[in-house]
């Protein structure tokens, strides 16, 4: 497939690990450890309304033991989501995500329902297919 016509249904993580707006900072470190992720949807009601990233949570490592313990995932959630359809072309997203300065999509199927999470490893992925792709044509 040429790389402009690539969606971004494609390359996005589906059903990926999501956390309750309650969940404590140490259980989002060890989701994140566990699973290997740097990016965490937030879900209120079964709706993803935020998303934690690694960053925000290494934020948190300076505060003292007992600041750290009142933290949840509602007080750390970037609630600007950037939302998209799944069949929105891969590049347009990408360029979104660079000009927004965000690491993370979250991914809509045809009926609106939460299909996923689109990542920068996501958009690393689809850029080292692409290019292997091109490779093999020469």
């Amino acid at each position: 497939m040429l790389p402009s016509r690539m969606r971004v249904e494609e390359f996005t993580t589906p059903d990926p690990v999501t956390v309750a707006e309650t969940t404590a900072i140490g259980e989002l470190r060890e989701l994140m450890d566990q699973h290997g992720v740097r990016h965490l949807p937030v879900r209120r009601d079964g709706e993803v309304v935020g998303v934690i990233s690694e960053r925000d949570v290494r934020l948190v490592q300076g505060l003292s033991l007992d600041e750290q313990l009142q933290i949840r995932a509602q007080d750390l959630m970037a609630d600007d989501l950037f939302v998209v359809h799944a069949s929105t072309l891969l590049d347009e997203v990408a360029m979104e995500m660079v000009s927004r300065r965000v690491g993370s999509a979250i991914v809509r199927d045809e009926d609106g329902d939460f299909l996923g999470i689109f990542t920068l490893t996501d958009a690393l992925n689809a850029l080292v297919e692409v290019v292997r792709n091109e490779s093999r044509n020469w």
